[in-house]
């Protein structure tokens, strides 16, 4: 059995059921593919659940540029929706001397990408606004901040839906074809079948490569090789020590382990980088010393034994270990020879905080 559509969008996270708001809200015609029995299951459900500013992304990057214009948006995205966020802010820490070259570096990026509100502070300065920190030096970001982002994934999905799109669950993508004419998807399931349409998303997060791969007219050179950074996170029983979010001076593979909060005010940590070569979410227990070691350097009051293992994620990146951090990558006729087709490849953070500006910038392209 075929059927038709004008759009379909395969993968149900947060940036699936984004665009698919997106189209759908344009006057399209829309289903979301989704392999899984729910919505964000992937990435979406195991990020630090932080809005960020804008601070660490390459000048003129899609990653700087969507960040920026994302924030706002989500934002006010989230006051219209009743979604609990607060802008709690964060600072980003120098914690000796010697790291503070490279800070000021990252707050003039930050500058270059827009974001106006940073404040640079001196070590008493800082340990003013946070008396248990340890810094040298560090800046304070106003605008960064956390959401509920499990509410903000249903109230796109309601969105999307009240506009006329349908999600699909249990329907794996299991092979196709794609050209500019036509655009068929075989889809698994309970009741297979094949889906005609004439425009096709995939952000399929950590399976976008492998949907990538079965589409058959698509130039595989085009998808670039999929890489796996793990992040684990471990809580802190008993209060929360700091009111903002604290991030060391960033590593290559990522922020480092920083302290992050949910809306109740618990306290977390992480995520470390962990190149890794399958999906693995098991939390090591063992990596409670490492914690301890990267937290103590900028809070130095941390007690043995007040760290429990949490949970881990998956980025999906682009960029091999050594590598410098690699952009988006949202491909379009430009990339395959394909009009109509977008595909997407390595959104990791700040991934959530662009969402909304990723749908208005695929729904262009289409």
């Amino acid at each position: 059995m075929t059927e038709s559509i004008d759009c379909a969008v395969i993968g149900a996270g947060v940036i699936g059921l984004a665009v698919a708001r997106e189209l759908a809200l344009r006057g399209r015609e829309v289903i979301v593919i989704e392999a899984d029995e729910a919505i964000g299951t992937g990435v979406s459900s195991r990020s630090s659940e932080v809005i960020h500013a804008g601070i660490y992304y390459d000048p003129g990057s899609l990653k700087a540029r969507l960040c920026v214009e994302g924030r706002e948006r989500l934002y006010d995205y989230c006051a219209r929706h009743g979604i609990d966020h607060r802008r709690c802010g964060k600072l980003i820490v120098a914690a000796e001397e010697t790291e503070i070259a490279a800070l000021r570096v990252l707050f003039e990026r930050a500058r270059e990408n827009g974001v106006g509100d940073l404040e640079w502070l001196d070590g008493p300065e800082a340990r003013t606004l946070e008396p248990g920190l340890k810094a040298a030096a560090a800046f304070l970001s106003p605008s960064s901040g956390i959401f509920d982002t499990h509410a903000y994934m249903l109230a796109l999905q309601g969105d999307a839906e009240a506009a006329g799109a349908a999600v699909a669950f249990r329907s794996p993508v299991r092979g196709g074809h794609v050209s500019a004419k036509h655009k068929v998807v075989e889809v698994g399931g309970a009741e297979p079948m094949e889906l005609a349409c004439r425009n096709l998303v995939n952000s399929a997060g950590l399976g976008a490569q492998g949907v990538a791969a079965v589409l058959e007219g698509l130039p595989k050179d085009s998808i670039p090789a999929r890489r796996l950074a793990k992040g684990t996170y471990f809580t802190l029983s008993g209060p929360c020590p700091f009111s903002r979010l604290v991030y060391p001076v960033p590593e290559a593979a990522g922020d480092g382990i920083h302290l992050t909060m949910d809306l109740e005010g618990r306290a977390r940590f992480g995520p470390n980088a962990e190149w890794i070569e399958e999906i693995d979410y098991d939390v090591d227990e063992g990596l409670a010393g490492v914690f301890y070691k990267a937290i103590r350097r900028y809070w130095p009051a941390l007690e043995d034994g007040t760290l429990s293992p949490g949970y881990a994620g998956v980025r999906p990146k682009v960029q091999a270990p050594g590598e410098p951090r690699a952009d988006f990558v949202i491909q379009g006729a430009d990339a395959h020879g394909i009009d109509g087709l977008v595909n997407l490849y390595g959104i990791e953070s700040p991934g959530l905080t662009a969402s909304l500006a990723i749908a208005e910038y695929v729904a262009d392209r289409l």
